[in-house]
């Protein structure tokens, strides 16, 4: 798929909507606190980046995202697990997990800023939080998706349990996993502005913020952008992996 020609049509593609979108904000007269144009945005991206404010906090906020993304991913992995394994955690302990889900993370956030401060942790926190569930499924399903019939034959040829889950059944859920490892990346992103939004020192949520008190609506699309390009780039190094 990437060849010349398409790279070429997506780039005209860009073109095409960039110079769209500034023609219609010029000819309607949208005012910029509303719509600014791209060649408002793209001054705006320009400024922040020649005086190092979006590389010093996109720093802070990628350093939130993939902690959160870790330590989500581990105790995903690891409840994951141990509710696809046992019927007695699947009983006991899932129910919980699942209202637990259902909590909107966005109203937790002042509480976890409360708890653990405007530093790094409240951002991890946040971020496992919201990454940590759509992982967990996937595990579960991943795992029980296992042969039974293959399970059986291994089990008459006394193979232990130890050895049917890392020859089996981790095999078998490999494309689940990866699959909510893709799903919790792009989360624990969202999960670090979250808690940027709430409170913090520093990271590009708290930069929208700023841009928000002061109208300026140009480096907030700016930071937007900024994010999204991040946020294609850790989708792509995820995909790289999973090849």
């Amino acid at each position: 798929m990437n060849t010349p020609r398409n790279l070429v049509v997506s780039v005209l593609l860009f073109i095409m909507l960039t110079g769209g979108w500034e023609l219609a904000a010029r000819a309607l007269a949208v005012p910029k606190y509303i719509l600014p144009p791209p060649s408002d945005v793209a001054m705006a991206m320009y400024r922040g980046t020649v005086g190092g404010v979006y590389a010093k906090n996109l720093l802070v906020t990628l350093g939130g995202t993939v902690l959160g993304f870790l330590t989500g991913c581990a105790l995903a992995f690891s409840l994951g697990t141990a509710v696809a394994l046992s019927r007695r955690f699947d009983y006991f302990l899932y129910p919980y997990i699942v209202m637990f889900q259902a909590m909107p993370k966005v109203a937790l956030a002042p509480l976890i800023v409360v708890w653990f401060g405007l530093g790094v942790t409240s951002k991890v926190v946040s971020a496992a939080l919201i990454a940590f569930f759509p992982l967990m499924v996937n595990t579960i399903v991943g795992l029980r998706s296992a042969d039974e019939d293959r399970v059986a034959l291994m089990r008459s040829l006394a193979a232990s349990e130890s050895q049917i889950f890392w020859k089996l059944r981790i095999p078998s859920a490999l494309p689940f996993i990866m699959a909510g490892l893709e799903v919790a990346m792009i989360l624990a992103l969202i999960g670090t502005i979250v808690a940027e939004f709430v409170g913090a020192e520093a990271g590009l949520g708290m930069l929208i913020q700023s841009m928000n008190f002061s109208m300026d609506v140009g480096g907030q699309f700016s930071v937007l952008i900024v994010l999204a390009v991040v946020g294609l780039l850790l989708n792509r190094m995820v995909l790289l992996a999973r090849r």
